[in-house]
């Protein structure tokens, strides 16, 4: 059973994965809402969880995203895994006001 973050650690882990972005739309993965939770494994020693979503299902770059969150998260979790979910569906709903001014800024109207 995943066990919850220290806050401090929640904020430095959701800090880090705002530099993932999101291959399509050229926006964070935070921002975008994707990330449903963060939760470290409780078999693995200082292993992260995070269950993400993507903008649709069919997404064939999980892979691209995998490695910029690697990327992200060295030095700040030993290990991670990323839970694919697709429940509740991702919308538009989900994206932060940031978020909304980062698309508008590449020109959607959201």
């Amino acid at each position: 059973m995943p066990k919850a973050l220290a806050p401090e650690k929640f904020d430095s882990v959701e800090e880090a994965l705002k530099e993932v972005m999101d291959p399509e739309l050229g926006v964070n993965v935070v921002d975008l809402g994707l990330i449903y939770d963060l939760a470290m494994d409780d078999e693995v020693e200082d292993a992260l969880i995070i269950s993400m979503t993507l903008t649709s299902a069919g997404c064939p770059l999980t892979d691209v995203i995998e490695s910029e969150t690697a990327n992200a998260l060295d030095g700040i979790v030993d290990a991670f895994r990323i839970n694919w979910v697709w429940m509740p569906p991702w919308g538009p709903e989900r994206i932060t006001d940031d978020g909304r001014d980062m698309m508008r800024a590449i020109g959607f109207s959201i």
